[in-house]
């Protein structure tokens, strides 16, 4: 077990760049399985998912060699093997393999991936494309086993535009005979990198970033080299950092576009901000203002970025509400923000902060990925110390977190207890 000790009310100045988007790469791995030649991935983050995906892929056979930022990835010669639950319930982008592996093989077997405790996070509409592609499926003991004789492209309607069922759907239909719609799709930045990747391999996808994707059949997905783009999410919450004890804290190597909902609503609040062709330099104020936030797909407010800016919202001046819409489980950092003197209350999937607080160090523990990340942060603002315990679930989606806020000025250490 590991945990964060935070000594709080330091200033951060300098420079922290952004990595490779965990939400990207955890796609692009089991992707790579598609291919009959090998593949390689530069910008890859350091982080537990993409070893918990590295051990999946040496357990089916593939030869992976990795150098700093960059995975090869060989798996022309993999056993189509069940996935045990010890290595699937590690990360919830397990279920990618599903994907990718019925549409090389037409047949899958593995166990319900596991990930953060945020909600139910059913997979239901994952399967209900399959079988809209032919596939039949057996569910045992938390143990799915899909089979299709072929695969042959249908039009498909998601009645949610989920990120992961957008995205298995295309690892799967690519090589699936005909064409497939998908209508109501996700159009998140990590659907456009995952199409562009299998594009890079020979396979045709049109749409992806919109809300209708095409994918016209191919037989076979050759070689191709892919950088991973900047995480998103990285960057909201190393930005949100410097709203609460920055000084022209400078986050590089980002794409505004892909965060300007959580830009239009710092503006909002009247955080000092500069924004530049791949940076944010940002400040803290004592006046900055209380506002309203909707998590929504995207280029809605991610909710991925709800709990970080969470610590946020109770600094701000007044009332602000926000209501998390994506998973119904998604508060549960809010208990610790509050013994740690904020003043929220949770009213179903709405919550209601009170500020400015001032806010005071405790032992807290990281629920989840992106409550862990709130709590940080709620460390780095609150006077004294704060304990952050069960981090691992921040190390599996922040890449070298404590270095990169120590370089700036925190007062940030990760032990062993």
């Amino acid at each position: 077990m590991k945990q964060i000790l935070i000594e709080g009310g330091h200033i951060l100045r300098g420079e922290i760049k952004v990595s490779g988007a965990k939400n990207s790469a955890v796609a692009l791995v089991p992707a790579s399985l598609l291919s009959d030649e090998v593949i390689t991935i530069d910008n890859i983050p350091n982080i537990s998912d993409i070893d918990a995906l590295n051990d999946i892929l040496t357990y089916l056979g593939a030869k992976v060699t990795r150098e700093k930022e960059m995975m090869r990835i060989d798996a022309t010669g993999i056993s189509n093997r069940k996935i045990p639950e010890q290595i699937s319930k590690k990360l919830r982008a397990s279920y990618y393999f599903m994907g990718a592996l019925l549409g090389k093989y037409r047949h899958v077997e593995m166990y319900f991936p596991g990930g953060c405790a945020i909600g139910t996070r059913p997979i239901n509409l994952h399967l209900k494309a399959f079988e809209l592609l032919g596939a039949t499926i057996e569910e045992k003991d938390n143990l799915f086993i899909i089979h299709a004789d072929r695969l042959k492209g249908n039009h498909i309607y998601f009645d949610f535009p989920s990120v992961g069922a957008t995205i298995n759907v295309l690892l799967a239909a690519c090589k699936a005979e005909g064409k497939t719609v998908l209508e109501n799709a996700a159009k998140e930045p990590e659907i456009v990198s995952v199409a562009t990747f299998l594009n890079n391999m020979g396979a045709k996808i049109t749409g992806a970033g919109t809300s209708t994707i095409t994918i016209h059949g191919v037989q076979k997905l050759g070689r191709c080299f892919m950088e991973v783009i900047p995480d998103r999410i990285e960057a909201g919450t190393y930005i949100i950092a410097g709203a609460l004890v920055g000084d022209k804290l400078r986050i590089t190597n980002l794409i505004p576009e892909h965060i300007e909902a959580l830009l239009s609503k710092l503006k909002e609040m009247h955080c000092p901000l500069k924004i530049g062709e791949d940076y944010v330099e940002i400040s803290a104020s004592n006046d900055i203002k209380a506002t309203n936030i909707k998590t929504q797909g995207y280029p809605g407010f991610p909710t991925d970025l709800q709990q970080p800016i969470t610590t946020l919202l109770t600094q701000a001046h007044g009332k602000s509400v926000l209501e998390e819409t994506i998973y119904e489980n998604r508060f549960q950092n809010v208990p610790y923000l509050n013994n740690m003197k904020a003043d929220i209350t949770i009213d179903n999937r709405k919550i209601y902060v009170k500020g400015p607080t001032k806010l005071s160090g405790q032992v807290v523990k990281a629920t989840d990925l992106r409550a862990g990340a709130c709590l940080i942060l709620a460390g780095l603002k609150a006077e004294g110390k704060t304990v952050v315990t069960e981090v691992e679930h921040v190390l599996r989606g922040y890449e070298n977190i404590i270095e990169k806020l120590e370089n700036v000025g925190a007062k940030i250490t990760l032990e062993e207890i």
